[in-house]
């Protein structure tokens, strides 16, 4: 497993991987309502990654540990998976030698499961800088060390380092020599809403501005976002009963996966589908909210999988730079070959006509007359009658290396123009 250091994209077998990850995936060995394995299902839409591994590694019960992560990594393999596999604490190493029992730990779980085809990544101690360690937050210089040791004892997949939001980048740049590639959970959607964020900006487009921090912080090397199915904020319990469940709408999510790749996430993750405290009897009986799935998650994962986006979400970022008229439309401009691709999304405001300008010419020197809006399906030739034609991608004309088109608040698009 490598980086694709001009995209910032995994590359497994030769071939590039835009990363689709669940944190935590369905239990590999129940099924899901109506039948059905459920890591089969999410495999079949375009889960690529399913985070393992656990929190509270132990000496004392570490075969036993071992043994069981060995067969998640069997089970997702079975099924075309990769795994992310939490190391908890452990790569928090103290300065000093001989090696500690922390580090004993370590490397007997690396070397226990460094070797197995379904390892893709290792992840590194969760949310080192969250506000709520207070003065116990975990200092970068002892990550670093951990990194240096499971490099040395394994070069071959990356380290991962997930933070908290809200934190500044100048706080989170010292954690860059602690891993391969970084990013940050963020969870907007509660009552009131925005209480993840710790930052003054409450709507869903706190994502953007949380991806843009991280991407300071991380320089050279990729983001990744972890965004919200659920989380412990709408999540009621006896400490704080008051707590209201809220889910992101299909709408709400897929501009969420959009305005964090227009910010430069390069990979995305889905926490909190092991929630089943506010799922449905029948998806806590099976151990993971598929209800969502199937009404909200599927569809996107679906989406940015489909052989017209996802080559978009693989390429570099194209040396012509597309800009819209209205300041809160944010826009990224990406180009495969001969395939230009503009995403663009609307933190919120009002509903109208933006103008979009930058476009290049085509190869040819000609200028572009028309582009596609992907997933966006109308009949052509146009109805009357109805059904009478195809279904196409809804074309938009261009003019003077632009365009115009609606948007309303949230509102994400990629378009595809052939250069």
């Amino acid at each position: 497993m490598t980086i694709d250091a001009a995209t910032g994209a995994l590359v497994t077998g030769g071939r590039k991987v835009f990363p689709i990850a669940l944190s935590n995936p369905p239990p590999a060995d129940r099924a899901r309502p109506g039948g059905g394995n459920g890591l089969a299902a999410v495999a079949a839409a375009g889960v690529n990654i399913v985070r393992t591994g656990i929190a509270a590694w132990s000496s004392e019960f570490a075969e036993g540990q071992i043994a069981q992560e060995r067969a998640k990594l069997d089970a997702a393999a079975t099924h075309g998976l990769l795994c992310w596999l939490w190391l908890g604490d452990l790569p928090d190493l103290p300065a000093g030698s001989p090696p500690g029992p922390r580090e004993q730990l370590l490397v007997k779980v690396v070397n226990a499961l460094k070797g197995h085809s379904a390892l893709g990544l290792w992840k590194s101690v969760d949310e080192p800088r969250n506000r709520f360690r207070g003065e116990n937050w975990i200092r970068p210089a002892g990550l670093i060390r951990g990194y240096q040791r499971i490099k040395a004892l394994d070069p071959n997949h990356p380290v991962v380092i997930t933070h908290a939001p809200g934190s500044p980048a100048t706080q989170l740049t010292p954690y860059r020599p602690a891993c391969d590639l970084t990013g940050a959970d963020i969870y907007p959607v509660s009552y009131p809403p925005g209480n993840h964020s710790g930052t003054a900006n409450k709507d869903l487009s706190v994502v953007g501005d949380v991806t843009k921090t991280l991407r300071t912080a991380a320089g050279p090397k990729p983001v990744w976002m972890t965004l919200q199915i659920a989380w412990s904020g709408i999540v009621p319990t006896r400490d704080r009963p008051g707590l209201v469940p809220r889910f992101p709408s299909l709408h709400d999510q897929r501009f969420m996966a959009y305005q964090a790749i227009v910010n430069g996430a390069r990979g995305l993750v889905f926490f909190g589908g092991h929630l089943t405290q506010v799922a449905t009897p029948a998806d806590a009986n099976a151990g993971w909210n598929w209800t969502f799935w199937d009404r909200v998650l599927r569809p996107v994962i679906a989406e940015l999988n489909s052989a017209d986006v996802k080559p978009a979400l693989l390429a570099p970022n194209a040396r012509a730079v597309v800009k819209a008229s209205a300041q809160d439309i944010e826009v990224v401009t990406r180009q495969d070959g001969r395939t230009l691709y503009v995403i663009a999304v609307r933190r919120g405001g009002s509903t109208s006509v933006v103008t979009f300008s930058g476009l290049p010419s085509k190869a040819d020197g000609q200028r572009l007359t028309r582009g596609e809006v992907l997933h966006e399906y109308v009949q052509e030739p146009p109805p009357p009658p109805i059904g009478a034609g195809q279904q196409i991608f809804r074309r938009i004309p261009a003019a003077n290396a632009g365009f115009k088109d609606w948007f309303g608040p949230h509102d994400a698009r990629v378009y595809r123009f052939r250069l």
